[in-house]
């Protein structure tokens, strides 16, 4: 890679976003179509977030994906939203241009690789862990796929805002809900640290589920999981498949999965 006063940047906003693995295959997106570009990771403090979304249109940052905890934030500050962004409320991308673009590749991500592991997920009962921006995607993707919807949240007044806008049934704790359902998601960040308490008790996750994080490591959800003889998924093939739709968002271009699965490191991918 060479850089230039011709490189055009782009990049991941997050807090926090060393640990992400967007700008390695981003990086070789761009190597492979010879284009001269670059994609680097900003952390943003919280209290920051608003002075550096707009700091970087002034830079001429071409696009960004907006991860934790930004999401929802980051749609207020669009000047245009794409379909899917405007229903879920949040977006993971951003395409800086004259006036400041807004989408949402994250809901399509999520249900290609759902589907890489459970084929078809029409009509199937699905519990839903958290209220966020990644949720809002995940519930808007599974009401697109007429599932049946449970949802639980730590704030329970979160989630129930939720449920005015996505057809979804509240639930006191995950546990009330295991028996009736078919696929288990996990959208919050706990599972980033090993140090946070479980979300509920994984001893009662059964062999016919399937368990699907949205971190993409072998969490200890996904551990547990495993260990009850259901199937599992990290979020590695959501981040890739969002990761394409947002290059084809900046670019145009489709970069083939292949070339986004060589450029990773074995150890993510086994």
């Amino acid at each position: 890679m060479k850089l230039s006063g011709r490189t055009e940047v782009y990049g991941i906003v997050g807090y926090p976003v060393k640990h992400s693995l967007s700008p390695i295959f981003q990086n070789a997106s761009f190597e492979y179509f010879c284009i001269d570009g670059v994609y680097v990771p900003f952390e943003v403090k919280p209290e920051n977030f608003r002075e550096a979304f707009f700091g970087l249109k002034a830079l001429g940052v071409k696009g960004v994906n907006i991860t934790v905890p930004f999401k929802e934030k980051a749609f207020e500050f669009c000047d245009f939203s794409d379909e899917h962004s405007a229903l879920i409320g949040a977006v993971n991308t951003v395409k800086f241009a004259d006036k400041i673009e807004g989408y949402n590749t994250d809901w399509i991500g999520f249900l290609k690789a759902l589907k890489d592991t459970e084929g078809s997920i029409k009509g199937k009962k699905v519990l839903v862990l958290g209220a966020g921006g990644t949720s809002k995607a995940v519930l808007y993707a599974l009401s697109k796929e007429d599932c049946y919807i449970f949802l639980w949240n730590r704030t329970r007044e979160k989630a129930l805002e939720l449920t005015k806008k996505f057809p979804a049934e509240l639930v006191a704790k995950p546990e009330d809900a295991l028996d009736s359902v078919d696929i288990i998601v996990n959208t919050t960040s706990v599972g980033l640290s090993e140090d946070e308490p479980p979300l509920f008790d994984y001893d009662k996750i059964k062999e016919k589920h399937t368990v699907f994080d949205v971190i993409y490591k072998n969490t200890y959800l996904l551990r547990k999981a495993s260990e009850k003889g259901a199937k599992v998924q990290n979020g590695l093939g959501m981040l890739i498949y969002q990761g394409v739709e947002s290059f084809k968002i900046w670019t145009g271009l489709e970069v083939p999965i292949s070339i986004v699965k060589e450029s990773l490191p074995a150890s993510v991918l086994s």
